[in-house]
């Protein structure tokens, strides 16, 4: 052990900042605690709760307002002091009194208290109830109980008439509604008052600092003095003990006895006191799992118990498993009352809140519900936000940390009734009872030593030798309880530990260092990325995916990415430093895996405690012990069970001279906390705490401002994020996001609509604040005259006759054509069969709205009706700021440049109302004469099946589910003569609820005798940009993310030779170049993520697709165009080489491979085979796409290269005569090889190959 070391110096350096006495102030009397001027800012049901406590509890069971009575030293340099924080802290219900007859528990709580820059201080508080010596007090309690006793019977079934003065005075106290459990008579009962004893420390010594309370309580209540006056030993903790050096302990004493604490080595976890074991038990495994979870995503947590350290314990436990990451919002883990108003707060928050008695959850009325994860400890249960994404392997997480939790001996399901630690009883002997458990942990005690000290106790007990000390035995169990607590809190961090150095072993490969310079990063900062999230995304398993596309946007892992940018040019932070050397560790031995995207699962297999537990057993400094101090005669006179007033003087400084031994480091400590950015704007965590109108009327306005920045940050996120999609989609940038992540982008917008709404919000109805008013601007809209399903009808209506035309329907519903659409879309999502709770319609309103790019015009229609507003929100509220209301629907308004599929894309199984129409050609008046026509249209989620056109008609209305993106749609007649044939345009499938329109070009005759002679067309979709969306006529879709160009109308179809004149004006080199073109967009879409693959169909058979490619090259110097005055098509010529490959093989003359023939001989009769009539155009597209679906294209091309038939018919000069050309386009083809290529049943319906 070394020498002996003092704390006087740096209040940063020191054990303890302030010693804290709080309770009664006999000088400003009683002051009840509702009447703290906190009415106009708590929620209705806090008020409510008041107003009841007023009347109807006896004064004995009401709060009434505490005083901070005392603090040492008055302040400090770096940790100013905050009394009202304080003060609100140490008693967060208020002063509180009982009888002798009233249990009269001491009890311990902490809490923490957050500085503007972003450090936190810890408090520790020991309530005890003292004896109220002061007459005043005394008779304003009396009177108090006379005003409630008249109360209770002016409110009675009995009339004030009915009572004379002696039924009164005959009617016992007791016996009144509320009076018999707290009844007072001044000269029967003794009056007892709460008293806090507080310390305030740097860091979170929370087994020392309970232990030295403890004991100075002990002292306080002792018969006996203690050895020296309170004012030695408080002085001693405030400027004489140091705060241990990192990887050391330090032994200092408290009044009865050595109190030992310790700080974890540079490497080591970072301090951790609180019991991580009472917290895994308190709510079980999978419950702690999952608010780690909503924690890591930055959702609002509220905690809710009766206790305030279980609100400590939890909030503690949860964040010091966050490791490397910390918490970047509001951390208020026990929020006092006149502090409730927070709860409004439309920022992510981890806050708690004590319970009243036998009240229930349901009783609160919370303004923010959508995204918040509520923990109700007392009842182990905890309630997260929807759609909450599991944690990576959290089912194998969840065995391993059951496996840690009974190797320790506790249970992991939760729900065990964890009792707090005992306040630590007197020890017997101080001094002996050290120097015997030294020896013991020194092994210089052996078991039969240990037994005659016990039976030797025993008997001084018995002879009234010893007075309330405990054994040996009980010590020694204490101490290893104590050992096993932080073992197991050692043991369970590191598992968490683990977990994230698996997920982000790799993570500074991602990491982007784009600014040469601290100033052009700081300059920049919003327009730059400092992580490559896409390619980190890619190389992580499917199933983590949804988690962490979420937690890449959270403000912790901002946080932490800054901080790594900044290491290059200032000191790296703790936290940060620790977690990048266990990774250096990890990549030394080599335990990463090197596919990250297959990653086992490996559990934590290191126990590392025994560091800690060396510190704790065995102390490696030792502070100065109390002393007696130059204090004046009279002073610190002990009288029992009240504690003294202290001299100031001698505890407002530091006597002591001597520098400490050790002095902390003091870096940044901040969490970036100059550059850090909370909701948009820095919050200042100091005016949190101050409950005066003004400061709360500064925090609301922070409130508003940091939401408006939050919207302008996202929005802009999802501009450049979307337009970088687009710009990769035309081949112009390289892609920076993935479906995944513009789900989680528009899901945290949801988020952030949500929270706006929420904010000083007065009347909701379930759970979504934006739900809610819609709720409400329908029945205001409505006027009582429609029903729900009247106007969803309503609404159906005026999709089939065109809303221009129905103007009436507004009228004889008095709704106007503005406001129609957004209740139309409201019914509609009400209709929608999903099951959807009132947070996932909102969610889905805001997904249609944003697919219709409407979503800023119909919030903007929400809040033009202000007088309802101002009904349902309070003066404080986002939406009754005009300017800045103005400017967030601006921001949201800037997402209508961009494109999203959100809402088709998200609710899938929801039934969507289409409209076909086909379109013929113009020019010939016999264009349209077609024979019971059908139509098929298909999509990403499914096909429609086939839809019969009525007669007489070009037009069709159906209902079906979501099909999704469309793709394909199939257009057929029956076989009726030759009379029934129709040159055909275009069809155009209209989506009549997101607005999209989709064009099919066809420009080819569907009918015998004409062109092909086929009776069924497979079409190519495209989606179309909108002509205008005009409210009162329809809205069409937006520019598609992926599609083929138009195909051109005059073409006589597809693999036609007529069409040899345009094609003889493409060279040999832009053919080749097409081909390969195709063939690049093919394997580009196969490189891209599966979520963001656009059409396969498209590049295999649109206008620039292989089939048409393949075309181009097969017509390229054919010699003749036409045979007998009728079109020639590619088709013809393959079945001519099939036929002569057949008679070849008959009469034995087959050259080549006799498989390769005969596959593509069995392809080309199969398709021949097929029942549907498709032409030879579809037969030709048909068979591209099956040879390459099943790898055989490459080898057929040389085949057909190779027949005799292609010399007489081709010219020399044809790229079909080339055989270097042919053989290039083979291999170019063999690229596809890897792929696997899915065709759609509308392509290949009706050929069992």
């Amino acid at each position: 052990m070394s020498g002996v070391t003092s704390g006087t110096g740096s209040a940063s350096c020191r054990f303890a900042h302030y010693f804290v006495v709080c309770g009664l102030d006999t000088e400003t009397g009683l002051e009840p605690e509702e009447l703290a001027g906190k009415y106009s800012y708590c929620n209705a049901d806090i008020l409510v709760l008041s107003i009841c406590e007023s009347f109807e509890q006896s004064p004995l069971r009401r709060s009434f307002k505490s005083k901070v009575l005392a603090h040492y030293p008055e302040s400090t340099d770096r940790s100013p002091f905050n009394r009202d924080a304080v003060n609100m802290l140490c008693m967060p219900h208020g002063l509180s009194f009982r009888s002798q007859a009233d249990g009269r528990e001491h009890h311990f709580h902490s809490f923490t208290v957050a500085q503007d820059d972003g450090t936190r201080s810890y408090g520790f508080v020991h309530t005890y109830y003292e004896a109220v010596t002061s007459a005043q007090i005394t008779t304003a309690m009396q009177t108090l109980h006379q005003m409630h006793h008249v109360e209770h019977y002016s409110t009675s079934s009995f009339s004030m008439d009915e009572l004379d003065a002696d039924s009164l005075a005959a009617r016992p106290l007791s016996a009144c509604l509320g009076c018999a459990a707290g009844s007072f008579q001044p000269a029967r009962d003794t009056l007892y008052a709460s008293k806090a004893l507080c310390l305030l420390t740097p860091l979170p010594f929370l087994h020392a600092a309970r232990h030295f309370l403890s004991q100075l309580h002990q002292a306080v209540t002792s018969h006996t003095a203690p050895p020296l006056p309170l004012e030695s030993y408080i002085h001693n903790i405030l400027y004489e003990v140091p705060v241990p050096p990192p990887g050391r302990s330090l032994r200092f004493h408290g009044v009865q006895g050595p109190i030992v604490c310790q700080q974890p080595g540079p490497e080591e976890l970072p301090l951790g006191d609180y019991p991580l074991g009472e917290a895994f038990s308190l709510l079980g495994v999978e419950n702690m799992v999952r608010l780690l979870t909503s924690v890591l995503l930055e959702t609002q947590v509220l905690l809710y118990s009766q206790d305030y350290q279980r609100l400590m314990t939890v909030a503690e436990g949860i964040t010091n498993l966050l490791f490397p990451f910390q918490w970047q919002h509001v951390y208020l883990p026990i929020l006092p009352m006149p502090l409730h108003h927070l709860l409004d707060a439309p920022v992510p928050y981890l806050m708690g809140i004590q319970r009243k008695d036998c009240s229930q959850c349901s009783t609160l009325d919370l303004s923010h519900e959508a995204n918040l994860c509520f923990v109700d400890i007392d009842n182990h249960r905890v309630d997260p936000p929807e759609d909450l994404p599991l944690f990576p392997d959290q089912p194998e997480l969840i065995q391993e940390l059951n496996e840690v939790l009974l190797r320790f001996g506790l249970q992991p399901h939760g729900g065990a009734t964890t009792n707090p630690a005992p306040a630590a009883p007197p020890c017997l002997s101080s001094l002996v009872l050290e120097d015997l458990m030294e020896d013991r942990r020194n092994g210089n005690l052996g078991g039969e030593e240990l037994a005659m000290l016990e039976r030797l106790q025993a008997l001084a007990r018995r002879c009234g030798g010893m007075e309330g000390g405990k054994t040996l035995g009980r010590a020694f169990q204490e101490e290893e309880e104590e050992l096993n607590a932080a073992k197991m809190n050692v043991q369970l961090r590191e598992v968490f530990a683990g977990r994230f150095t698996a997920i982000f072993g790799r993570y500074e490969e991602f990491v982007i260092h784009s600014a040469p310079d601290l100033e052009s990063w700081l300059g920049n900062r919003d327009g730059t990325s400092n992580f490559d999230k896409g390619s980190f995304l890619s190389a992580q398993p499917a199933p983590h995916l949804h988690f962490l596309s979420w937690f890449l946007e959270t403000a912790m892992f901002s946080s932490f990415l800054d901080s790594k940018v900044l290491s290059r040019w200032a000191d790296q932070e703790p936290l940060q430093r620790v977690f990048d050397g266990r990774l250096e560790r990890e990549h030394l031995y080599n335990t990463f895996e090197d596919d990250p995207g297959n990653r086992r699962y490996r559990k934590c297999s290191k126990m590392i405690y025994e560091a800690e537990k060396g510190r704790l057993l065995k102390a490696d400094h030792t502070a100065i012990h109390p002393h007696l101090l130059d204090m004046r005669i009279g002073q610190g006179r002990h009288q029992q069970s009240c504690f003294p007033r202290l001299q100031a003087d001698v505890l407002a400084q530091g006597h002591n001279t001597n520098n400490p031994i050790y002095k902390p480091r003091m870096g940044r400590g901040k969490c970036v906390s100059d550059w850090l950015v909370l909701s948009g704007r820095s919050l200042h965590q100091s005016k949190l705490l101050d409950p005066s109108p003004s400061a709360v009327t500064q925090i609301q306005r922070g409130f508003v401002e940091g939401l408006l920045s939050e919207c302008r940050l996202k929005t802009r996120r999802m501009l450049m994020e979307r337009m970088g999609k687009e710009s990769v989609e035309l081949g112009q940038g390289k892609a920076s996001i993935t479906g995944l992540q513009e789900n989680t982008l528009i899901h945290s917008l949801c988020d952030l609509l949500e929270r706006t709404w929420g904010h000083g919000l007065l009347l909701k109805q379930g759970r979504s604040a934006l739900w809610s008013h819609l709720l409400h601007c329908q029945h205001e809209a409505r006027g009582g005259t429609c029903t729900p399903e009247g106007l969803l009808c309503t609404g159906y209506e005026v999709i089939k006759r065109n809303i221009t035309q129905n103007t009436a329907i507004f009228e004889n519903h008095r709704i106007s054509g503005s406001i129609f659409f957004v209740i139309f879309f409201f019914r509609f999502v009400q209709t929608m069969s999903e099951g959807l709770s009132e947070v996932g319609r909102a969610r889905a309103w805001i997904h249609l709205s944003l697919e219709k790019k409407v979503l800023s015009q119909h919030l903007k229609l929400l809040l033009a009706n202000q007088n309802l507003i101002r009904q349902l929100y309070k003066s404080h509220a986002f939406l009754l700021c005009e300017e800045e209301r103005e400017q967030f629907l601006f921001h949201l308004l800037s997402l209508n440049t961009v494109d999203y599929l959100c809402f088709t894309r998200t609710f899938t199984s929801i039934s969507i109302p289409y409209r076909v129409v086909i379109t013929p050609m113009k020019k010939l008046s016999i264009a349209m004469t077609m024979s019971n026509p059908w139509v098929c249209v298909s999509g990403e989620l499914g096909d429609s099946g086939v839809r019969q056109i009525p007669k007489n008609t070009q037009e069709i209305f159906f209902q079906c589910q979501n099909l999704g993106r469309l793709s394909t749609l199939q257009l057929g007649q029956e076989n009726s003569g030759l009379l029934s044939k129709c040159l055909v345009d275009c069809v155009v499938v209209h989506n009549e609820i997101t607005g999209h329109t989709y064009r099919f070009p066809c420009g080819r005759w569907l009918g015998k005798g004409v062109g092909d002679g086929s009776l069924e067309r497979v079409l190519i979709g495209q989606l179309v940009s909108p002509r205008g969306e005009e409210e009162s006529g329809r809205w069409t879709g937006t520019p598609p993310e992926q599609s083929s160009p138009p195909q051109s109308g005059h073409m006589g179809g597809l693999g036609s030779l007529g069409r040899s004149n345009s094609n003889n004006r493409l060279s040999s080199v832009q053919v080749q170049e097409e081909m390969r073109e195709a063939v690049n967009n093919l394997v580009k879409h196969f490189h891209k993520a599966e979520q963001e693959r656009g059409n396969l169909t498209a590049l295999l058979c649109g206008e620039e697709g292989l089939v048409r490619s393949l075309e181009q090259f097969l017509l390229h110097g054919f010699k003749s165009s036409r045979l007998f005055q009728r079109s020639v098509f590619i088709w013809d010529f393959v079945e001519k080489v099939v036929v002569s490959m057949e008679t070849a093989d008959q009469m034995g003359d087959l050259r080549g491979s006799t498989e390769l023939c005969d596959s593509l001989c069995h392809y080309a009769n199969a398709i021949n085979a097929s029942p549907r009539n498709i032409g030879k155009e579809g037969k030709f597209q048909l068979l591209v796409c099956l040879g390459v679906r099943d790898q055989l294209l490459p080898q057929w091309l040389p085949l057909l290269a190779e027949s005799h038939l292609t010399a007489r018919l081709y010219e020399e000069s044809a790229l079909v005569q080339d055989r270097a050309a042919v053989n290039s386009l083979s291999r170019i083809l063999h690229t596809l090889h890897e792929f696997p290529i899915t065709l759609e049943t509308a392509l290949i319906k009706g050929v069992d190959l």
